[in-house]
């Protein structure tokens, strides 16, 4: 299997055609298959296409995160930490007392039952996703950049759009930009991701 990233995401994206075709079998049943085409390549993956594909694999390395490992400079997981069990028990405790003030099936009392079941789960909340968004986008902004200067380096003023962007060509980047971890993945297979010592 390709993977096509687009180049250009700006330009229209043709409809696709739909066909209906009547396969007959050997019994008097007859199935119908739908499917769709692109008569304008059938051989190469339509940027929209591509573009969904580098999304679903993008969304999919996101959110499978290794576990975190905290022996640098003496830090301690928050499972493992007796300050975090403590705060997060008082913080139970607290809103147990609370709950204790309303029905049971009351609508305050499922909300604070709501907020102690995300209590509970709160390091995936509160460090894990953020810490991947910042990460996601630090690289998002950083692989930009990095196209942008790849992209203005055979101008004969290259020094002159780094100070005046080239808005249309820096706008165009940073839509693809969004698919990083993708491109950056390709190029480190096709060896452009380092420019080789000179």
């Amino acid at each position: 299997m390709s993977l096509t990233i687009p180049t250009n995401l700006s330009k229209s994206i043709l409809k696709p055609k739909l066909e209906t075709q009547v396969i007959p079998k050997a019994s008097s049943r007859s199935l119908i298959v739908c499917s769709s085409s692109n008569p304008s390549s059938d051989k190469s993956a339509s940027p929209l296409q591509a573009f969904s594909a580098a999304l679903a694999l993008s969304s999919i390395l996101l959110s499978a995160p290794l576990p975190a490992v905290a022996d640098i400079a003496g830090l301690t997981p928050c499972k493992e930490s007796k300050q975090f069990a403590k705060r997060e028990k008082q913080q139970i405790k607290k809103l147990e007392s609370s709950l204790k003030l309303y029905a049971p099936d009351s609508a305050p009392a499922l909300a604070i039952k709501a907020t102690i079941e995300k209590t509970k789960r709160r390091h995936w909340g509160e460090f894990i996703t953020p810490g991947l968004l910042f990460l996601y986008i630090a690289g998002w902004i950083g692989w930009v950049g990095r196209s942008y200067l790849i992209a203005i380096s055979d101008d004969k003023k290259p020094a002159m759009k780094e100070i005046i962007i080239d808005v249309p060509l820096a706008t165009g980047l940073i839509f693809r930009g969004f698919i990083w971890p993708v491109a950056a993945y390709r190029e480190l297979i096709n060896g452009d991701l380092v420019v080789k010592d000179v």
